[in-house]
């Protein structure tokens, strides 16, 4: 007769000792299902986000999103009865051989189920910090995610984090708020790859289609590592809408590669910031002019509009930039609803 192990929780976040816990399971058994609980009460961060997770980690793993599972947790009869009979109907007769779990529950849950009651990494007097295997416990990773990162993949890790970009033509300070608000919020920035390559690579200010496109796929893969050492926000300047919107510039047209990671801008960053054109132009050598600096902005916003991304406008002098996003940074929220957000802030 096959082995199939069943873990449950809410996976929120799912940090190592959720890991070891699968791990254990696939190790042991012939198939493996994981049941993942919606829980708002708990977190924002999206049941099918927290089920892709473990589905892109485990690919062998059968993952049953729980939407509409108990939402109380406790040692009571009637607690106890509502959770063996949903994960009862959710299996829809599915035989489960062995219960996996890291909690008291693997006891009643075992039972109900017919299975063998698998504690990994568990004792009757388990707290998060007697756990040797893994000592931790998503309550402390919620808690402080970059407190405790070494628990959690780069994977997950990344979809903690308030990724922050910031548009707008040549010379319109975006490097300079980028590397303040880091400095501000003690994190990392993520500088324009471009300008680096172009530095480096241009031939009479100009470069090729292919070169183009490498600078948007080295800038995407610096900004991902970036992510994994981010603090809760990653500020990066500029995107592949501006290498994209250079690529039309100079040659007219941009390799389909390069419109297709312009066009996942729309859904990578939370909060996109359009650094207005009322600071000095600075009339460097690799610029094309303050004329030119106009014209690229309004086809940035114009990129922005088209896409239908949501953008906010900032202007003045430095100080003044740092305390508006300050202010909306205050408000924000990953994984709410922006409009409702900004609804309330704004009476």
């Amino acid at each position: 007769m096959p082995t199939r192990g069943l873990a449950l929780g809410k996976f929120a976040p799912l940090h190592k000792g959720h890991q070891f816990l699968i791990e254990t399971a696939l190790a042991e058994m012939d198939d493996v299902i994981v049941m993942v609980y919606d829980c708002p009460e708990a977190t924002a961060v999206p049941l099918s986000l927290r089920a892709s997770w473990i589905r892109q980690l485990y690919p062998t793993v059968k993952v049953i999103e729980a939407w509409d599972g108990p939402t109380e947790v406790g040692d009571t009869p009637e607690i106890k009865q509502a959770h063996e009979t949903y994960i009862l109907q959710q299996l829809q007769g599915v035989c489960i051989t062995h219960f996996y779990s890291r909690e008291f529950y693997g006891e009643h849950m075992s039972q109900a189920l017919g299975a063998v009651n698998r504690l990994v990494d568990w004792t009757p007097q388990s707290t998060w910090t007697s756990r040797t295997t893994v000592p931790i416990s998503a309550t402390q990773a919620r808690s402080d995610p970059y407190q405790h990162r070494q628990f959690l993949d780069p994977l997950v890790y990344r979809d903690l984090i308030t990724h922050v970009v910031f548009l707008g033509a040549p010379s319109t300070g975006k490097t300079t708020l980028a590397k303040a608000l880091a400095r501000h919020y003690k994190t990392v920035w993520m500088p324009e790859y471009g300008r680096e390559y172009w530095e480096t690579y241009q031939v009479e200010r100009r470069l090729s289609l292919k070169q183009l496109e490498e600078i948007a796929t080295g800038h995407l893969e610096r900004e991902e590592r970036l992510l994994s050492e981010a603090n809760r926000y990653l500020f990066t300047d500029t995107n592949a809408l501006t290498t994209y919107r250079f690529s039309l510039y100079y040659h007219g047209t941009t390799s389909p590669h390069l419109a297709h990671l312009a066009d996942r801008c729309a859904s990578r960053y939370d909060l996109v910031f359009l650094c207005e054109t009322d600071v000095s132009y600075d009339d460097t050598w690799d610029r094309s002019g303050e004329g030119n600096r106009a014209i690229f902005q309004k086809q940035i916003v114009s990129d922005l509009v088209v896409r239908k991304i949501p953008f906010f406008r900032v202007r003045g002098d430095l100080k003044a930039r740092i305390g508006y996003v300050e202010r909306i940074l205050a408000h924000f929220e990953k994984y709410h609803n922006l409009l409702e957000q900004f609804q309330v802030a704004n009476g």
